[in-house]
Order: C-alpha cells, then structure tokens, then sequence
C-alpha cells in the first residue's frame, strides 16, 4: 500500500511539473514579426480604412475618457454613429497605464463595451498602448479643464515621466501591455494595436521646460520591450508604432527609434501633416517595405494637410487614412499648435482639426461631401 501511495504521489507531481512546463511554453511562445505577405493578406481583408482619432467631445483626454466616472456609453454611441454615416471604417483610440493599474477589470470591461458598440457601427478601432505626447504628468480622478482657446490643454502621456524614469515600474508596464492585448488577442472586433504613439517626441512648446532631456534614450530601450510584451501574448491583430518626422528616404537617413518602429511593425503606419506633394512623396519611400501603409494622422488645414489634397492620393496608393480629431470638444484641437506660443482669443479664423461642430453637422459641407463619396456613404439629403 505504502508502495502505491509513494507511486501515486510521484505520478501526481509529474504531472503537475509537465503541466506547468507546457504552461511555461505556451507563455513564453511569441508569434514573429509578420511578413510581408502576412501583412498584405491581412489588409486584403480589411475594407479601405478610413476613420479618426476619436475622443468623445466631452472628454479632454484618455482618462476622462475611460475612467468609470466619465466613461460615456451615451456620448461615444452617438459620435460612432456620425463617424459611420460618414462612411468610417475605424477610430484610433488612445489607452492609459494608470487606467489598467487602478482598475484592471473596470477597465478591461470598459474597453469591451467600446468595441460592442463600434461594432454596432462596423467600426473597427485601432488601439494605441503608449504616448509620448503633452503633458508628462498625468493625474487620475478628477481631469482639469480647458485652458480657454488652447490646443490639447489637457491630453496626457502614457507612461508618463516618472514611470519612465524609474525601471523599477516597467514590471507594472509589462503587466499593462500583456494582461491588455492578451485579453483581447483574438477579438476580431479590433483592428490592431498601435503600440506607441510618436515615442520620440519631445513635446516642443507645450511642455518642454519640464521634459526630461533623456526621454529618448528611455523611451527606446522600453519601447523595443513593448513591442515584445505585445508580441509575447500571440495577438492575432497586427502590431505597428508610427514614424512621424524626419528624412525616410533611405536607411541610412533613419533614426536608431524610426528603424525599430518600421523593423518591428507588422503594418507600416506613419503621420503626415504637410502638403500634399510631401504626403506622396512619404509614401513612396514607405514603399520600399512591402507592407501596407496607414496614416494615422493627417489633417491640419492651414498646413494644407486636407481632405480634398490627401484621400484621392491615399485612395490611388490602397494607403488607409485617419485623420486627428472629430467633433468639436473639449481637447480643443480646432485650435492649432502654435496656441502654445501665440495669445488667441476668439476661434481661429480657419480650424486646424475637427470634422463637425458640437451637434453634429459638418464644420465644412464640402469635406463631409467628400468623404461619403470616398468612402461610398450614401449622401445626406
């Protein structure tokens, strides 16, 4: 009898030691960088991707946005619903750390109910995980409000300075990124994960007195870290970090963080806010990849970055397009960047950004009449 017990108990820890091993496998099996023929397959499937970068007016940033307070089923419904009238086939959404580490669950349940009623609409949103923009210093609960006549007074990075200057939180990061893609790693209602928006941006005007002069010596080792938290949990979404400024032409002419984000991309996604002839011209250096072109964010007027001077040419090249801001809010963002070294005082003669006005009629009828005849919507009578 004893013989048996001592046989039984070995069989059970041998079972339990292979269990946790395969366990141990599965965890640690990362899927590869997509092809190039991965990539296109997957592009092939999508219908033409042109959509915004939303946030619902009545927030100022990520976190007043998703935090449970102010999440805002009513609101997102009905702005979802005017980007699908428009013929809209996505929205770039950005996330927060801090959301996930006060309230994982909550959260993740939140994000769940967003992509419910996006897909109500047939939209599928392209999530962002990281930023590098604005304010370094971000505060949960209750969100400032808006300085008056100021772009984007109160949007917010992720991770923000303090955690990015203490290693001792990237255990806290990788729990964010992994728990959060590996969640929703074969959920088809979403589009893919954009894993860090514009990682070397060093903010200028807005808040470069109190930017830490490092930040892209620490955002770069992390953000290659990203990409392989990401990577590890096997999503089925492509995961891509757009490349925003600088020379593309060629390899050499690349920064050490563009060559990762464009090495690392299964999607190629790049921003563009000039003129037209610069807008094609990056695409055709993108070109040399292989891989489908998205630009997630375009649309400046007075840039002459515009719907009439971009969508036929992304519409000639298959490139999908997202445009930065929808309707008129609370980031302000009618109001160009410069608001952050000029004084204004009244609406700015021409809007830099945003499609409608706060009710939901067009800012110009014009540009809403393009993009239902560009996107097939039927017109509004």
């Amino acid at each position: 009898m004893q013989k048996h017990r001592i046989i039984l108990i070995a069989l059970f820890f041998a079972t339990l030691f292979y269990s946790c091993s395969e366990q141990k496998k599965e965890e640690t099996k990362a899927r590869g960088i997509w092809t190039k023929e991965q990539a296109n397959d997957w592009y092939k499937q999508q219908k033409w991707l042109v959509g915004v970068n939303f946030t619902p007016a009545n927030a100022i940033n990520q976190l007043e946005m998703w935090q449970a307070d102010t999440y805002d089923t009513a609101t997102i419904d009905k702005e979802l619903g005017w980007a699908a009238d428009l013929g809209m086939t996505t929205v770039r959404v950005y996330l927060h750390d801090a959301l996930y580490e006060q309230d994982s669950v909550g959260f993740l349940n939140r994000i769940d109910s967003f992509l419910s009623i996006a897909k109500k609409r047939n939209i599928k949103p392209l999530l962002v995980i990281f930023d590098s923009c604005w304010d370094p210093f971000y505060k949960l609960g209750k969100q400032r409000d808006p300085l008056p006549f100021k772009h984007n007074s109160g949007w917010v990075q992720s991770p923000g300075q303090v955690a990015l200057k203490d290693s001792l939180q990237y255990p806290r990061l990788e729990r964010y990124v992994k728990g959060l893609v590996k969640h929703f790693a074969n959920d088809d209602r979403i589009l893919g994960w954009d894993v860090w928006n514009e990682p070397d941006n060093m903010t200028g005007p807005s808040y470069e007195k109190v930017e830490t002069p490092d930040k892209v010596a620490l955002v770069l080792p992390l953000l290659e870290k990203t990409f392989a938290w990401a990577r590890s949990v096997n999503p089925s979404q492509p995961l891509t970090s757009g490349i925003w400024s600088g020379d593309w032409s060629s390899e050499d002419k690349l920064k050490p963080i563009e060559k990762l984000q464009l090495e690392q991309s299964d999607v190629i996604t790049f921003h563009n806010y000039d003129t037209p002839e610069e807008f094609e011209k990056r695409i055709k250096w993108l070109q040399r990849y292989g891989k489908p072109l998205i630009c997630t964010e375009y649309m400046a007027r007075p840039n002459g970055s515009t719907f009439a001077g971009f969508l036929p040419i992304a519409e000639k090249y298959n490139v999908g397009m997202i445009n930065w801001g929808f309707v008129d809010g609370k980031t302000q963002t009618k109001y160009p960047w410069d608001t952050w070294t000029k004084n204004y005082t009244s609406e700015p003669p021409v809007w830099f950004h945003e499609i409608l006005k706060a009710d939901g009629s067009p800012y110009r009828k014009e540009e809403t009449d393009l993009i239902r005849s560009m996107t097939g919507a039927k017109p509004v009578k």
